[in-house]
């Protein structure tokens, strides 16, 4: 799976980190594609969702029981064979993502943590 992720994954502006401990696809900061198990995901408009799920045999990705990402789907094993088809639908969840706000990018741990005072004498 890392493999086709690899091949699959579009370039600049997309950014690659992981997620879940996964290789992931971001653009503005904002997760539109990545690797769970041994599936794929994709964040997706409802309307397209519900199209995927309905049509193609996807479903709504839950990283825990009970707990949905409301946005993602988790792509069926067969789409993940079909290269043009999974081209279309990472290119979907790509525009979807980018007309997204941009997320301000977090502070790094060292940056974060303040600076420890040291008595003066």
């Amino acid at each position: 799976m890392v493999e086709l992720f690899a091949q699959v994954v579009p370039g600049p502006p997309v950014v690659q980190r992981k997620m879940f401990g996964y290789p992931s696809g971001f653009v503005n900061g904002n997760l539109f594609m990545g690797l769970y198990g041994d599936g794929m995901i994709l964040r997706l408009p409802d309307a397209q969702r519900e199209d995927l799920i309905k049509k193609k045999g996807a479903r709504q990705f839950e990283p825990m029981p009970g707990r949905p990402m409301r946005e993602y789907v988790l792509l069926p094993a067969s789409m993940l064979r079909d290269r043009r088809a999974l081209s279309t639908w990472i290119e979907r969840a790509l525009n979807f993502a980018a007309e997204m706000k941009p997320k301000a990018k977090k502070p790094t741990k060292a940056a974060a943590k303040p600076k420890a005072r040291t008595k003066r004498r």
